[in-house]
C-alpha cells in the first residue's frame, strides 16, 4: 500500500494502523498527512494547524503544500577561481558545442584569450 500511495501522491493521506509512525517513515509522496484513527482530514483543514495549501492531482512527488519559505527569496551564488575554471574550461567547451551554446563557450574561451599558459 505504501508503494501505491507513493505512486498515487495524494493530496490527503490518513494513516490509521497500529504502528502509524513505521508506516510514515516510508510515505514520500503525500501532501497532507494524518496519524491515527482520532486525526480525520477535517482536523487539517479546521483545527490542526497545518497549510490546507496542498498540491493536487499526484503533484506532491514533486511539489510540498505552500509554506513560508515560498514567499522567501532567495538566490543561487556561485564562485570559481582562474585554476578551477582552467581544470573545466574543456567540459564546459564540449557541453556547451553539443547544446549549441556557443556564447556559454565563447565566455570560457575569452577569460583565456590572451593567457600562454593556458591549453
Amino acid at each position: 500500500l505504501v508503494e501505491i500511495c507513493n505512486m498515487i501522491a495524494p493530496e490527503h493521506l490518513e494513516i490509521m494502523v497500529k504502528d502509524a509512525k513505521k508506516v510514515l517513515r516510508k510515505i514520500k509522496n503525500a501532501g497532507a498527512i494524518f496519524i491515527g484513527g482520532y486525526c480525520p482530514a477535517a482536523v487539517g483543514d479546521y483545527i490542526g494547524g497545518t497549510n490546507h495549501v496542498i498540491p493536487t492531482n499526484g503533484n506532491t512527488r514533486f511539489s510540498s503544500p505552500l509554506g513560508a519559505y515560498d514567499f522567501l527569496k532567495r538566490s543561487s551564488v556561485t564562485f570559481y577561481s582562474k585554476d578551477a575554471l582552467r581544470k573545466e574550461k574543456k567540459f564546459i567547451e564540449i557541453l556547451s558545442e553539443f547544446e549549441k551554446l556557443f556564447a556559454h563557450q565563447n565566455s570560457v574561451r575569452l577569460r583565456f584569450k590572451n593567457m600562454k599558459d593556458i591549453k
